[in-house]
C-alpha cells in the first residue's frame, strides 16, 4: 500500500482547488450571457449574476479562488464575445475583484454568517466607490477615446433613464454609484440563499 506524504496530499488539494476554480469560471462565463438592465439606470449598465460563482469560490476556497474565477470568466469572454476592445472585460474584472476579494477575505478571518454578511456589505461599498472612481477617471474616457463614442452620447444614455443625469459627474452619482450598490446587494442575497447548499460540493 502506498502512503501519501504531506506534500502529496497538499498537491492533490491544490489540483482539486484549481479544478473547482476552472469549473466555476466556466459557469460564470455562461451566466454572463444572461444580463439585463435595471430601470432608472443608464442602459449600458446591465446586471448579471456571474459574480456569484466567484463569491462562492472565495468563500469556500479563499479570496485567491474568487479572483481566479473572475479572471477566467473574463478571459473566456474576451476570447469568444469581446465587443469593446477589452475595455468591458477589464471593467467587469475590476468590478468583480473589488466585490469578491474584500467579501471573501473578511469571511475567511472568521467563518460564520455574520462575517459573510459584513464581508459582502464591505465588498458592495468597495465595489460601488471603486467603480465610480474607475469609470470617472479610466473606463468612460477609454470608451470615448478608443471606441470614439462621444461623451454626450454616453451621458444621454443616463439622462433617458434619469433626468438628473446631465454630465459625467451626475452620471456617476445618479447612475453608476447606486447601480453598483444595488448590484452588490442582489449578489449578496443570492449568495446567502444558496451558499450552504453549494458549499457541500465545493468542500469535497
Amino acid at each position: 500500500m502506498t502512503v501519501m506524504n504531506q506534500k502529496d496530499v497538499q498537491s492533490l488539494r491544490d489540483v482539486k482547488s484549481l479544478t473547482k476554480v476552472a469549473v466555476l469560471g466556466v459557469i460564470a462565463f455562461f451566466i454572463m450571457a444572461f444580463e439585463f438592465p435595471l430601470p432608472f439606470f443608464a442602459s449600458f449598465l446591465k446586471i448579471d449574476f456571474s459574480d456569484v460563482p466567484a463569491l462562492l469560490a472565495g468563500f469556500a476556497l479563499g479570496p485567491w479562488a474568487g479572483a481566479g474565477v473572475e479572471v477566467l470568466k473574463n478571459i473566456l469572454h474576451a476570447i469568444f464575445k469581446n465587443q469593446t476592445a477589452f475595455i468591458g472585460e477589464a471593467a467587469n474584472l475590476l468590478t468583480g475583484i473589488l466585490f469578491v476579494v474584500p467579501a471573501s477575505y473578511v469571511y475567511w478571518m472568521n467563518k460564520n454568517r455574520n462575517t459573510a454578511i459584513i464581508g459582502m456589505l464591505l465588498g458592495t461599498i468597495v465595489m460601488a466607490v471603486g467603480m465610480s472612481l474607475a469609470n470617472y477617471f479610466v473606463f468612460i474616457p477609454l470608451y470615448q477615446k478608443v471606441l470614439n463614442i462621444p461623451m454626450d452620447v454616453i451621458v444621454s444614455l443616463g439622462t433617458k433613464a434619469n433626468p438628473r443625469v446631465v454630465d459625467l459627474k451626475t452620471l456617476i452619482v445618479y447612475s453608476i454609484l447606486p447601480f453598483n450598490i444595488l448590484k452588490g446587494l442582489m449578489l449578496s442575497l443570492v449568495t446567502l440563499l444558496i451558499y450552504k447548499r453549494i458549499s457541500i460540493l465545493l468542500h469535497r
